[in-house]
């Protein structure tokens, strides 16, 4: 998808909505100096555009009982479109797997990955390696968040 035309007005109500999407439209509205029907409109055409992909609420790993993020770093010897419909189907159906990439250089893909405890990795680790030919696969466990932000609209 390449870049959308959006103006100083609809940046200041990306990044608004971004930072909370719970705020309602009458107070977006009076963020941007709009009345409420055409920030609706604009708010409806980024979403038609794909700009606005979905609303969500960032919800605590700990609270939750899901404290261990892993980064995990898959390289693989097969790059067939077979192979990664198959790893594509695999990511999709993994609810631990909270992120993925395809990426360049010398790694194939990263996994974000949430779990509760490192035995539940271990178990997620062996699923993963059994599910289809690898070659090589390095898990990165997150000592601490720093930063979680906003796109720098």
């Amino acid at each position: 998808m390449s870049a959308v035309a959006m103006d100083d007005i609809d940046r200041a109500i990306l990044r608004l909505i971004a930072r909370d999407a719970s705020l309602s439209l009458a107070e977006i509205a009076a963020q941007v100096r709009l009345t409420p029907t055409p920030c609706w409109k604009r708010i409806r055409r980024l979403e038609k555009d794909g700009v606005i992909k979905s609303r969500v609420a960032v919800l605590d790993q700990k609270a939750l009982g899901l404290p261990v993020s892993v980064f995990v770093s898959v390289e693989t010897t097969d790059h067939s479109a077979e192979w990664l419909t198959r790893f594509a189907e695999l990511v999709e159906r993994t609810p631990q797997i909270v992120d993925a990439w395809r990426m360049g250089g010398d790694v194939d893909y990263l996994l974000h990955v949430v779990v509760p405890d490192i035995s539940a990795y271990d178990a997620f680790y062996r699923q993963l390696i059994a599910a289809l030919p690898l070659r090589n696969v390095t898990s990165r466990f997150a000592m601490e968040r720093i930063k979680s932000a906003p796109l720098p609209i």
